[in-house]
């Protein structure tokens, strides 16, 4: 199973989404241990004093596809769910500084809380699907799908031309543009889709 992120994905303003569209989509891996399910409470990791958050759209996978058309990528989702991309900001300047690659930055254990998923059936508008990041009880992170750059069928069909899509993989489609930041030990995150709370834990 693979965990796919996009990143830079969302403008605040719709106007801009032409002019940064140009074919160059952002693409990371990250690690399956990476994941934290059930809502489980996240030890704060060890190896960062600069936790970053960005709350995203998941996508599943339900299918096996290479080199997937636009026109059917929808197809190739099976659910939605919502999680948190965390990236160890000092460990990505260390490496950075490096000419290095994002991996130990995003890939730490516990660096992809996920919620519990809900079928694609129940969006009738991919494209319109509201979804949002309260962090000790105040609301950091909204976001719309229709404020995406690339969308759910141009982000699969690219990916699916590098590398096979497969059942169960998952793909962060991206974060809101405003409010990601930081987190300290002892944060409450909820996420919300469509006004429902689906994940709620606790970094430890």
């Amino acid at each position: 199973m693979k965990i796919i992120g996009i990143g830079k994905n969302y403008v605040a303003d719709k106007s801009e989404i032409n002019a940064l569209k140009n074919g160059a989509q952002t693409i990371f891996l990250k690690a399956e241990s990476t994941l934290v399910t059930d809502n489980k409470n996240i030890e704060f990791p060890a190896i960062t004093n600069e936790l970053a958050y960005e709350v995203e759209l998941v996508a599943k996978i339900v299918k096996t596809g290479k080199n997937i058309a636009e026109r059917d990528a929808v197809s190739y989702i099976s659910e939605m769910g919502i999680g948190i991309d965390y990236t160890a900001k000092d460990v990505l300047a260390a490496s950075r500084a490096n000419k290095g690659p994002w991996a130990l930055a995003k890939g730490f254990d516990g660096a992809s809380p996920i919620s519990g998923f809900k079928p694609v059936a129940n969006f009738p508008d991919l494209y319109n699907i509201n979804f949002s990041l309260t962090i000790n009880g105040k609301e950091t992170q909204v976001g719309n799908t229709n404020f995406m750059i690339y969308n759910f069928a141009e982000i699969i069909a690219y990916v699916s031309k590098f590398m096979t899509l497969e059942p169960g993989d998952l793909i962060f489609t991206g974060t809101p543009a405003n409010g990601a930041g930081l987190n300290v030990k002892g944060d409450h995150l909820q996420a919300f889709v469509e006004g429902e709370l689906l994940l709620d834990f606790k970094l430890v």
